[in-house]
């Protein structure tokens, strides 16, 4: 059938109408959702991946997980050599590979795979701007326990020791510096000290600069895919958040050598980073504000004739944030089951530490006058942790094995 060009012409008249009315139709839509909002309306769990970049690489990776029903969060620090099997280019590789600010769509994926959880939204502080942000912020306050004086051929690393004022250069080289020889860990917890400083003055100054004119240039510094309207409520929901209380670790593992390469191999395969996440999530949604809630006491003694076990174990539990204050042997080595002994009087912590280790032989150590017929046999040992974990035959390291 032939349409006449009257007919043609009415027809691309038509779309081109409908073009303009979904595009009018999405707009408002966009206008009127906004992330943020929907996520506090959901009460779910919000994921920000924050980068610090230098060069166009990470410098540093975080990822926030904050809770808006109790304005608790939780921090997990993402070492850039990290080893992960990257489906993109189907080998292990470093994570910091695929970062490409232009596309973080892509390293969020990965950590988002490796966290069991999904990147809500992404903020990148380039060097150049995290000079800028510091500044606009008048200072960040950082505690230095020591004095350092060092000098390469491009740059003079000093600073004193005690709370210091930081301006934006400074800041900038606080972030990033290394010293010859400095352990691995020194600048791991400084840089996420620092972390948690700049966090901390963005949550403090953040209503000092909603006039128009300071608001314009300090929204700028924040690269994210977010509108404009979408970070400053991000921003505002933070205003009430106490960021020292977050608790912050690293995701942690084997290091081994792989393709020529040192890499941080994720221990069980990654199955633990994701259970740590998961713990931590429970933890954050039943939390209420102002409870009080401290970190249970851990002590660890090692049943079995397995050596190193017991050290092995309490990497294991700091990386679900117990305070591990005691490793050591058992009265005996020939302990066929595992067994907690608990004495904090809160069986919900118990019950939450056995769910670690899949453990279901729990001993309440509460009756000091006579012995409870079940009691086993661990004296003359002295208990003075919340918890105390026994290690048996029937633990494999991550959890405990039903026969």
């Amino acid at each position: 059938m032939r349409i006449s060009k009257t007919g043609a012409s009415r027809l691309l008249l038509g779309l081109i109408i409908v073009l303009i009315i979904l595009g009018i139709a999405a707009a408002v839509y966009t206008l009127r959702s906004n992330p943020i909002e929907d996520a506090l309306s959901a009460n779910r769990v919000i994921n920000i991946l924050f980068v610090i970049e230098e060069e166009k690489s990470p410098l540093s990776t975080y990822v926030l997980m904050y809770y808006p029903a109790t304005r608790r969060a939780a921090i997990f620090d993402i070492p850039g050599d990290l080893g992960l099997l990257i489906t993109r280019i189907n080998r292990v590789d470093r994570i910091d590979r695929v970062y490409d600010s232009a596309r973080i769509g892509n390293y969020e994926n990965e950590i988002g795979k490796l966290l069991g959880i999904e990147i809500n939204f992404s903020i990148v502080f380039t060097k150049e701007n995290l000079v800028s942000l510091v500044d606009l912020l008048e200072g960040m306050e950082i505690f230095i326990p020591s004095p350092v004086s060092y000098r390469d051929d491009d740059t003079l690393v000093l600073f004193p020791s005690g709370i210091t004022i930081l301006d934006g250069d400074k800041a900038a080289v606080y972030a990033s510096y290394s010293l010859p020889e400095e352990d691995s860990e020194m600048i791991v917890f400084r840089r996420q000290r620092f972390f948690l400083g700049l966090l901390d003055r963005i949550v403090n100054m953040n209503d000092s600069l909603k006039n128009p004119d300071a608001a314009k240039l300090y929204y700028s510094f924040f690269k994210t895919g977010m509108n404009r309207s979408t970070l400053a409520r991000l921003l505002d929901e933070f205003v009430s958040l106490d960021v020292y209380r977050a608790n912050i670790q690293s995701v942690t593992g084997n290091l081994r050598e792989v393709s020529g390469q040192m890499l941080i191999i994720p221990h069980w395969d990654g199955s633990l980073v994701k259970e740590v996440v998961r713990q931590t999530l429970g933890s954050l949604t039943r939390q209420t504000e102002g409870s009080g809630q401290r970190t249970p006491t851990v002590e660890i003694l090692n049943g079995t004739a397995v050596t190193g076990l017991a050290g092995r174990t309490a990497e294991m539990l700091r990386s679900f944030g117990y305070d591990i204050i005691s490793v050591g042997n058992a009265d005996r080595n020939d302990y066929e089951s595992t067994a907690i002994i608990h004495r904090s009087g809160d069986d919900s912590i118990a019950k939450a530490f056995a769910d670690v280790i899949t453990c279901t032989n729990i001993k309440n150590e509460f009756v000091p006058d006579e012995e409870p017929e079940d009691s086993m046999d661990i004296h003359p040992l002295d208990y003075k942790a919340d918890i105390t974990l026994i290690i048996g035959r029937d633990f494999n390291g991550r959890n405990v094995i039903k026969n």
